[in-house]
């Protein structure tokens, strides 16, 4: 069977300043070596053929392929063995899962993987199907910055459902639930024509990039308008995520989500899920953290700052939760007796006041949710499967 190759253009892009910093480039601790020279029409594997590049991360970049053998688009994810050892581990055993659960769906999928040899060492590539935009992207789209409610329920609903997934059949904790692992899906009925429509824009207008010696630094494309009927949204990013014999007294979580039992060095589980997600709610509907984690003359980050607006928010921590510590850290905050005695002031205002967008009933019911995921304690959190029954989230006016 004979398959048609495209020959991408070499000539009639911008090519940016040598002096300047370009996408990848950017990271404070970016060396050339460790990230991969992908280039457009390149092909890997006998198989993909990368026809633009879609974005970059902390240690590798995205880009989107055209599989050969398949007669599909995929997303290809290139970077060092070492960055992707913790995701790999957690997506090959999520591909071997069968199920029927329907949060499966919303889980992200590993299609394939293979290794790269170049002159700097091995890269590895994980292959996806192609997700249009992140919920924070989209979100940063938006005039206020903030979600719908209707939007925000039907994003929580599919969340919370491949939570419940993954905490109960494939007994894996994400541990880093926030808008960025939130992709919205493409458009099932329209994928392959905005696919083939980003590869001919690359073929006729190709983007800027950057030519430095033998190196080529592509600038990343949206794959799709910012007006779009956009898909199902799919939780992706397993970088961080635990399953098996996993530490449960690592530090973990972005600094502003991080649960109280991260914080006060107690063992968790797969509860600091659900605390995220009442972090990232209000992020999305608020366009704010819920906590201060800040303070003092300097406006400095510190855990006294987080905690203080934790017990003005929650009330003070029970004692024997206290008492679960592992560490020393929680002697400094607190007494014997389970009185609050860090440096920072306990602020006045509680979640009601903190609260702005809703009133009456829709304000009871939404602040009664939030405090189902909102609990010192982790076994006193709903679970994701209990939050889905919830009638705030289930209420369509």
């Amino acid at each position: 069977m004979s398959t048609l190759l495209h020959t991408f253009p070499t000539t009639g892009f911008e090519v940016i300043g040598n002096a300047r910093l370009v996408e990848e480039e950017e990271w404070e601790w970016y060396k050339p070596e460790k990230f991969y020279p992908v280039r457009i029409g390149e092909i890997f594997k006998s198989q993909y053929q990368v026809v633009g590049k879609l974005g970059y991360g902390a240690h590798g970049t995205a880009w989107l392929c055209r599989d050969l053998l398949d007669h599909r688009h995929v997303t290809l994810k290139v970077a060092t063995p070492e960055a992707l050892e913790g995701e790999l581990c957690v997506l090959r055993h999520l591909k071997n899962i069968r199920t029927n659960h329907a949060g499966s769906s919303l889980v992200r999928q590993m299609l394939d993987e293979f290794q790269l040899d170049s002159k700097n060492g091995a890269f590895h590539c994980v292959v996806h199907a192609p997700l249009a935009i992140s919920v924070k992207a989209f979100r940063n789209m938006l005039p206020e910055r903030v979600l719908p409610i209707g939007l925000l329920k039907l994003v929580l609903k599919h969340l919370l459902l491949s939570l419940d997934f993954l905490h109960t059949e494939a007994k894996v904790i994400h541990t880093d639930i926030q808008e960025s692992n939130i992709l919205l899906g493409m458009n099932e009925e329209t994928a392959e024509q905005d696919l083939d429509k980003f590869e001919k824009d690359e073929l006729t207008t190709p983007g800027a990039r950057k030519i430095d010696g033998d190196r080529v630094i592509h600038t990343s494309k949206p794959l799709v308008p910012p007006i779009y009927n956009y898909g199902r949204p799919v939780l992706c990013d397993f970088g961080e995520a635990r399953l098996g014999d996993y530490d449960n007294m690592a530090d973990i979580q972005p600094y502003q989500y991080r649960a109280p039992e991260v914080i006060l060095d107690i063992p968790w589980d797969e509860k600091v899920d659900i605390w995220n997600v009442g972090m990232m709610i209000w992020d999305l509907f608020e366009n704010k953290n819920l906590f201060r984690t800040t303070g003092g003359p300097d406006n400095k980050q510190d855990n006294i700052y987080h905690l203080a607006n934790m017990i003005a928010l929650l009330g003070p921590p029970p004692k024997d939760f206290l008492e679960r510590t592992k560490g020393d850290r929680v002697r400094n905050w607190f007494d014997e007796n389970g009185n609050w005695r860090g440096a920072a002031e306990v602020p006045t205002a509680g979640l009601e006041d903190a609260e702005k967008r809703l009133e009456g009933e829709d304000k009871a019911l939404f602040l009664t949710f939030m405090r189902k995921m909102l609990k010192w304690k982790p076994e006193e959190r709903s679970s994701a499967k209990e939050l889905l029954d919830d009638p705030w989230l289930n209420n369509v006016r």
